[in-house]
C-alpha cells in the first residue's frame, strides 16, 4: 500500500539595493540552482534541466539517496519557476521501483514599500510503497516521520537559500558593473541606471 508524505515550505528575503534590479539576475536559473545546493551535487543536463544529488536520507531504519532531475526556468519579470521530472532512488530498489517524488516551487521579486522582497514557495510530495515490514508500522507513525523528513528537506534548502542567494547576487552584480556597465536586452552595453 502506497504511503503519501507532504510538507510545504516558504520564503521571504528582503532584497538590499544593489545599481541592477535583482530581476535581472532570477533570468538565469543556474544561478538559483546553484544557490540551492552544493555545485558537486549539481550536473546540468541541458539550457533548463539540472539533476541534483541529494545528500544520503535515514528515515526509520532505512537509508535511501534520491536523484532528482529538475527543470527550472525563468518568467518575464524576475519569477524563476521549478518542477521535477524525474527522480531515482538510491540504496534500495525496491523502493526505487515503488517511489514518485513531485517538487514544484517558485521564486519572484516584488516591491513593497519601495523596497525590493524575494518571495517563494515550494511544495514537496513523495508517493512510496514501503517495503514489508513497514506495512505492520501504524500509518499516522509512518506519515509523521515521512512528513517531518520531507519538512527537514526544504528547511535545509532554504536555509541554504537564504546564506547563498544574496551573497551569489551581489557578486554577479559586481561583475556586471566592474566597467561601469550593464548589458540590456537588445545584447547592446548601456550605463544601467536603477529603477
Amino acid at each position: 500500500m502506497a504511503t503519501k508524505f507532504q510538507a510545504c515550505q516558504s520564503v521571504e528575503i528582503p532584497v538590499p539595493y544593489q545599481p541592477i534590479p535583482i530581476k535581472h539576475y532570477l533570468r538565469q536559473p543556474q544561478r538559483l540552482v546553484n544557490a540551492l545546493a552544493d555545485s558537486s551535487r549539481i550536473e546540468q543536463l541541458s539550457a533548463e534541466i539540472f539533476r541534483l544529488r541529494m545528500r544520503p536520507l535515514a528515515f526509520m531504519s532505512l537509508s535511501i539517496q534520491p536523484i532528482v532531475d529538475m527543470r527550472v526556468w525563468a518568467l518575464e519579470g524576475g519569477t524563476i519557476n521549478l518542477e521535477s521530472v524525474k527522480t531515482e532512488i538510491r540504496g534500495i530498489d525496491y523502493i526505487d521501483r515503488r517511489f514518485q517524488l513531485d517538487l514544484k516551487g517558485n521564486l519572484s521579486s516584488y516591491k513593497k514599500d519601495g523596497n525590493t522582497r524575494l518571495k517563494g514557495i515550494a511544495n514537496l510530495e513523495v508517493l512510496v510503497e514501503l517495503p514489508p515490514p513497514f506495512s505492520f508500522t501504524p500509518k499516522p507513525i509512518l506519515e509523521t516521520t515521512g512528513n517531518g523528513l520531507l519538512k527537514s528537506v526544504l528547511l535545509t534548502i532554504k536555509q541554504r537559500l537564504l546564506r547563498q542567494l544574496l551573497v551569489d547576487y551581489q557578486r554577479w552584480v559586481e561583475l556586471q558593473t566592474k566597467d561601469n556597465s550593464f548589458e540590456s536586452d537588445s545584447n547592446n552595453f548601456k550605463v544601467f541606471r536603477p529603477e
